[in-house]
């Protein structure tokens, strides 16, 4: 069995719902009205708690009559309505806990991601890949979680495998394939396979090519980034005796990546090292690794990188992160960072929490202090 996670278990399941037959606007006109609709409620503060007091009851119930008319509209037959309607359902499911409502439309909420996805252009698709994170991250673990992901992870699988997808929406299924898997499956076969799909995309970058720096360097690199996370991300639930063979594969391939011209590989590849070295020594107090000073060199010179031809603030981002890489990866140390959330304290003492937390802050955004106050998902999987 894959490493236990922390599970919310304190909410209740709500009854799940069926899937409805909603009929698509036929009047372009009315669609581009409504899309004008949807944008009104595309930003995050406008489902905030804050502002005056009033009818807690009466503003829920208006706000699912407009979260109902968003799910209706990702049927609509114009993709701009459909993109705008998956983005305001985004905002909302980032920034308020919807579980009952949620449970209760599952289904027609899968059947809108995975036709947005199967048939829409890359923006829709990253929208609705989007969407199914969120959408995970409100269920949590359970039943009907795991429903869910069965039907998606074989689409999302096979668009992340598809060399003829946008390399964005690509992009965005790697990292929407990881995260569900993170939160929903306790199947260590099912694990694995979406590793190995991971697996595959990243380790392409450390195919030779003609670069001069001997680095594969293509349009393809920001999918391997979000690759190499997402199953990064999945190594941190894996079976100790799964992490000895993952780490025996890649750790000493992984160095080629610091000499990568895209800044976030490097950065990338360097925060994996951090994580793998620590995860080794957890599981072997005398770990040794035959190439430390080889290295050490490069996570210095990377520390302490004076290329004049690099933009400021990247130079200023590199050095601190490769900094905190070096120590962990010579001294053993990591910078302890105290996040607060309302009344409450959270220490990220550990390269594992750093990467969960990254990936969680990434999809909730703005929404990320709300959903640790709120969400006891997020608060058990940190």
């Amino acid at each position: 069995m894959p490493k236990p996670k922390k599970r919310g278990s304190n909410h209740q399941r709500g009854a799940g719902g069926q899937p409805r037959n909603v009929q698509p606007f036929s009047d372009e006109d009315a669609s581009i009205e409504t899309m004008s609709h949807c944008s009104g409620f595309s930003d995050p503060a406008s489902f905030t708690e804050d502002g005056p007091e009033v009818d807690e009851e009466a503003t829920q119930e208006d706000l699912e009559y407009k979260l109902k008319g968003f799910i209706d509209l990702t049927l609509d037959k114009s993709a701009k309505t459909r993109q705008a309607a998956l983005e305001s359902l985004k905002s909302a499911f980032s920034s308020k806990i919807l579980y009952e409502f949620i449970m209760e439309r599952r289904m027609t909420l899968t059947d809108s991601i995975e036709r947005c996805i199967k048939k829409g252009k890359s923006d829709e698709q990253c929208a609705a890949a989007g969407l199914a994170c969120l959408l995970c991250v409100q269920m949590g673990s359970g039943i009907e979680s795991e429903e869910i992901f069965k039907i998606l992870g074989p689409l999302l699988k096979k668009i992340v495998c598809d060399g003829t997808a946008s390399i964005q929406a690509r992009q965005a299924c790697a990292t929407c394939l990881g995260i569900c898997c993170f939160i929903v499956t306790d199947d260590i076969t099912e694990l694995y396979s979406t590793m190995e799909c991971l697996e595959n995309i990243f380790t392409k970058a450390y195919q030779r090519d003609r670069d001069t720096n001997g680095v594969s360097s293509t349009h393809n690199t920001v999918l391997h980034i979000s690759a190499l996370l997402a199953w990064t991300l999945l190594l941190t639930i894996c079976p100790m005796n799964e992490v000895k063979k993952k780490i025996e594969m890649h750790l000493h391939k992984l160095p080629s990546l610091l000499s990568c011209d895209d800044l976030n590989m490097r950065i990338a590849a360097g925060e994996t090292l951090a994580l793998l070295f620590e995860l080794a020594r957890e599981t072997d107090a005398d770990f040794f690794y035959e190439d430390m000073e080889l290295l050490t060199e490069k996570l210095r010179a990377l520390a302490t990188d004076g290329n004049k031809h690099r933009a400021k603030v990247d130079k200023r981002k590199q050095r601190s992160v490769f900094r905190d890489v070096l120590r962990a990866v010579e001294e053993r140390d990591f910078p302890t960072e105290m996040v607060k959330f309302g009344p409450e304290r959270m220490y990220i003492d550990c390269w594992v929490k750093k990467q969960t937390y990254d990936t969680f802050k990434e999809i909730l955004g703005s929404g990320m202090q709300y959903h640790l106050q709120k969400n006891g998902v997020v608060i058990c999987l940190l």
